[in-house]
């Protein structure tokens, strides 16, 4: 745990979202801060603060928080919809510009799966946002890279009409919302190691019958540098976006919030890279190997 964290907490519409500021090592006048969050029902003790440090210790601080129902913050309990967890998103970001040494004007966003989505659609709807990061983000819901029994998905269908709870994370043949091969293992490991972890393998289905959430939507007209890391083989969900078909992706060992809208690596070397015309707002280092 760093000992310079702070707990503190902000509103959220009637409730209460509990988060943690990681203030810049280096006090040098007002420092950019960056927003981070997990995704679906992932929280800020599950591994975020490990990417916190790395930020601090560079002389960016950082907001992590918890949204409502989830973690340590208040609200109805494991209840997820993308328009509620932005309203997050966006009271944690007025928050972050409002805390003592931030610089207001250098604010990013970084989230992870669902949250990643969440990051690229809370920066593209906040013009004075200076940066977004999607880590192995879910971007538009309706790709679906692993074909379902046709049985589990009549559960699943059945748990979002009758407003029931599902399992987060689980198996291929379960009725989960996260399903991949080794989705559930990697997770539990993530939350085995995390920071005194409350997470609950429990989420709302009925958000399922909405419309579906594609965050990807806002890639074309947004504003700022957009870095989005990808993980090992993973397919991403646009053609606009997909280096190659299956391409065998690596682990992320580093990354660069610079002026190029997507940067992919492949073993540590970075192999494709979108420009923007926008010149950087900062630089920082980004380690997806802690």
């Amino acid at each position: 745990m760093s000992m310079r964290r702070k707990e503190l907490t902000f509103s959220s519409s009637s409730d209460t979202c509990a988060a943690w500021l990681y203030p810049a090592a280096v006090d040098e006048g007002a420092r950019p801060i960056i927003v981070m969050a997990h995704g679906l029902t992932g929280t800020r003790r599950d591994r975020l603060g490990a990417f916190a440090d790395r930020f601090a210790a560079a002389g960016i601080a950082a907001l992590v928080f918890d949204y409502r129902g989830f973690g340590d913050s208040t609200g109805e309990p494991d209840l997820y919809e993308p328009s509620r967890q932005l309203d997050d998103w966006r009271a944690a970001i007025a928050f972050a510009r409002s805390l003592p040494g931030v610089d207001a004007e250098r604010v990013a966003t970084l989230g992870s799966s669902s949250g990643g989505g969440h990051a690229l659609a809370a920066a593209a709807a906040d013009r004075k946002v200076a940066a977004a990061i999607s880590q192995v983000p879910m971007l538009d819901r309706e790709t679906q890279a692993y074909v379902r029994p046709q049985h589990v998905l009549e559960e699943i269908k059945a748990a979002a009409a009758e407003g029931r709870y599902l399992p987060a994370v689980g198996q291929p043949n379960e009725a989960a919302l996260i399903y991949a091969p080794g989705a559930e293992v990697g997770w539990r490991r993530v939350v085995a190691i995390g920071d005194e972890s409350r997470w609950r393998n429990r989420v709302s289905a009925a958000w399922l019958l909405g419309p579906p959430y594609r965050p990807v939507q806002h890639s074309a007209s947004l504003h700022c540098p957009w870095l989005v890391c990808v993980a090992q083989t993973i397919r991403l969900p646009s053609r606009g976006l997909q280096s190659r078909r299956r391409a065998g992706l690596r682990k992320v060992n580093s990354a660069f919030i610079r002026a190029s809208i997507i940067s992919i690596f492949t073993m540590g070397r970075l192999t494709r890279r979108w420009s923007l015309t926008r010149s950087n707002f900062f630089n920082a280092t980004f380690w997806a190997g802690t």
